[in-house]
């Protein structure tokens, strides 16, 4: 398409600058490989062909999804070496069944003895069976059976005996998101490393072959500095970044590739605010930041080459209502930018975020829009 002027654009729209978002991917990509992992990213973010083909240059590798319909796409691209990293139910049986006739190697997930006696009755109902992993609570922070639980070798019997192999483990630390420290995340890091390679340590000594052993979460993939063990890593956010990542000291404000670009119509100077078209509908609800030292409300408000502007950030957001002001929340010499002028608005979230839109709107070097890359959101066609 011909390069159009972000003037040109109707807000809100989102952003996507292509040059940050190919350094991160460059930089996670050369990382993995000195620390000798295979990379199979996750693709929930940017639910993106393109943004995909960058991560995976050398054509459709392995990925990770997070909803079925991620895996549909995917697959009608090439992609045939898919993680559907959410444990599974037996209302989805049918549609992994689905993916599996057309060519995909669909792998699946569990993390009780309820799921694998459903998946089994599954397979002596259809004959069916899937790769599976069982997931592997390496933090307190969400689903999994924790390493050292009886329950990790009672489900590998079951699924042996049931002829379903176990085809190793995986885990996502999430609770990486809440350090308060690059210090904190490298020590989660290994939490997350020690936690699976020992549950596969136990699976193999009790008959399990369990050749994989998977992690992942962008702040401990960043500063994991012993993967030993590990055979793949899934980390997702990086690509864009996010508040949030700059926040913990993942990432810096100026790697964040996403923003959002709102048009200013209005003002209330007697708050101190500047209105602008975008507001929780453009930018998602998403407040990840306001449990951090620095609260950036709905997103941070940078002109139009990313550069923040004076401690201005989105203070508040109704449906289609953007209210910019200053960090402190002061009412005098409170900037007031003119009515007309654009902005871009860095998110909280960049899943949220992203998950407003349909497109992305790419930035090239010199500010201009130089193509539009489509996206999709939802669980089922």
């Amino acid at each position: 398409m011909t390069a159009l002027t972000l003037d040109r654009l109707e807000t809100p729209a989102l952003l996507l600058d292509e040059a940050r978002m190919q350094r991160n991917i460059d930089r996670m990509r050369a990382r993995l490989q000195r620390l000798g992992v295979a990379f199979r990213p996750h693709v929930k973010t940017n639910k993106s062909l393109e943004v995909t083909q960058r991560l995976l240059p050398d054509g459709p590798g392995p990925i990770t999804v997070s909803t079925l319909l991620e895996a549909d796409f995917f697959a009608q691209h090439g992609f045939t070496d898919i993680l559907y990293a959410v444990c599974i139910a037996p209302n989805k049986f049918a549609h992994a069944a689905a993916l599996q006739d057309r060519g995909v190697r669909l792998t699946l997930i569990l993390d009780s003895l309820q799921t694998a006696g459903l998946l089994a009755a599954e397979r002596r109902r259809s004959g069916r069976s899937w790769p599976v992993l069982v997931e592997v609570d390496s933090d307190g922070h969400r689903s999994g059976v924790k390493p050292d639980a009886p329950e990790l070798l009672e489900i590998g019997r079951f699924l042996e005996d049931a002829g379903i192999p176990v085809h190793g483990v995986m885990t996502h630390a999430g609770s990486s998101y809440d350090c308060r420290s690059i210090d904190a995340i490298r020590a989660m890091a290994q939490q997350e490393r020690d936690a699976v390679v020992r549950a596969a340590q136990r699976l193999r000594a009790a008959g399990s072959a369990c050749p994989v052993v998977s992690v992942g979460s962008t702040p401990t993939a960043t500063f994991a500095e012993d993967l030993s063990g590990v055979t793949e890593v899934r980390a997702g956010v990086f690509v864009f970044f996010d508040l949030v990542m700059a926040g913990i000291k993942v990432c810096r404000v100026d790697d964040i590739a996403l923003s959002v670009l709102g048009t200013v119509i209005g003002h209330r100077p007697d708050m101190g605010w500047t209105l602008v078209d975008a507001g929780w509908m453009a930018m998602s609800r998403d407040r990840g930041t306001a449990g951090q030292p620095v609260d950036q409300g709905y997103g941070l408000v940078c002109d139009l080459d990313g550069n923040p502007i004076e401690d201005l950030i989105m203070a508040g957001a109704n449906q289609e209502h953007g209210i910019l002001a200053h960090r402190s929340g002061k009412v005098q010499g409170a900037l007031q930018l003119p009515v007309g002028t654009q902005v871009r608005i860095l998110p909280n979230h960049a899943c949220s975020t992203a998950a407003q839109y349909g497109q992305y709107h790419v930035v090239g070097a010199d500010g201009a829009v130089t193509a539009t890359w489509r996206r999709f959101n939802g669980w089922s066609a």
